[in-house]
C-alpha cells in the first residue's frame, strides 16, 4: 500500500524541491507514494473534507491567511495519527510544533540526510500504531489499535479498555499488559495509561485529554512523570 503525502506550501519552487525529495526517498527504500501538492492551508482543507487518508503531511508555516500551525491544529483536532512535519525558515514556531505532536520541525534549507532520517521515523511511527490489542466481547472479537487506547481499568475479573468507545473483557490487567508495549504505564493495582493521553500529573491525580481524571497512588508521581520525559 503507498504512502499517501500532502505537500502544503505557498512557494511553488519549494513545493517541487520537496516532491522530487520524497520521490528519491521512496525509490532508495521500495515504497510507493502518492503525493498531493497544495498552495494554501485553505486548499488543502478543501480537499480533507472528503479524503483523509493522508499518511505523512508537509507543511509550511509561513503562508498567507491560514498558517501550517492552525492548520495543523485543525487537522489534530480530529486525527491523531497523521505524522505532521514542520518545514520552515524560522525557529519562532518550535513551541507551537510540540502542541500539535508533530513529528519534526525541519528548518530550511532542507538537506536530504535529514529529511530522510525524519522521513524514516515517520514510517516506523506509523507501523507502530498498526499493532492493535485483540478482545474478546461476547460472540465477537473487536481488533483494537493501541494508539486508540487511552488507559485500562479493572473491576474484580473484568477490565474496561477506554478507547473512542469503551469494551469490557473477562481479563486480568496483567493479561492484557502483556499485549501493549512502550508507550503504556502501569499506575497501580487498578490501571494502565497511554502517556499520550496525559495532559497533566499532580501528586494524586493524572488528568487526561478530554478530561477524564485518574487517581495516583503515593509514590507513583515520579514514576509517572519520568516515563513521560522518556517518551518524549
Amino acid at each position: 500500500m503507498p504512502y499517501h503525502f500532502a505537500i502544503c506550501d505557498d512557494e511553488l519552487p519549494q513545493q517541487h524541491i520537496l516532491k522530487k525529495m520524497v520521490q528519491k526517498w521512496a525509490d532508495s527504500n521500495g515504497y510507493a507514494v502518492n503525493l498531493s501538492l497544495y498552495p494554501s492551508s485553505e486548499a488543502f482543507l478543501f480537499h480533507y473534507a472528503e479524503d483523509k487518508s493522508y499518511d505523512i503531511l508537509l507543511l509550511d508555516i509561513e503562508m498567507a491567511k491560514m498558517n501550517g500551525v492552525q492548520l495543523a491544529r485543525l487537522i489534530r483536532a480530529g486525527n491523531k495519527e497523521v505524522q505532521i512535519i514542520f518545514i520552515t525558515g524560522y525557529m519562532d514556531y518550535i513551541a507551537d510544533g510540540y502542541d500539535v505532536e508533530a513529528l519534526h520541525y525541519l528548518i530550511k534549507p532542507i538537506t536530504e540526510e535529514k529529511f530522510f532520517t525524519v522521513l524514516d521515523r515517520a514510517v516506523v511511527k506509523m507501523r507502530k500504531n498498526e499493532k492493535v490489542l485483540i478482545l474478546e466481547t461476547g460472540n465477537e472479537s473487536v481488533r483494537l489499535p493501541l494508539y486508540e487506547i487511552q488507559y485500562l481499568e479493572v473491576r474484580r475479573n473484568y477490565v474496561t479498555v477506554h478507547a473512542s468507545q469503551d469494551y469490557t473483557v473477562k481479563s486480568t490487567l496483567g493479561e492484557l499488559e502483556k499485549e501493549l508495549e512502550i508507550g503504556f504505564i502501569r499506575v497501580g493495582r487498578s490501571f494502565i495509561v497511554n502517556l499520550k493521553y496525559i495532559r497533566k500529573v499532580t501528586k494524586a491525580e493524572i488528568f487526561l485529554i478530554g478530561g477524564t481524571c485518574i487517581p495516583l497512588p503515593r509514590g507513583c508521581y515520579d514514576t509517572v512523570n519520568r516515563a513521560i520525559i522518556e517518551r518524549l
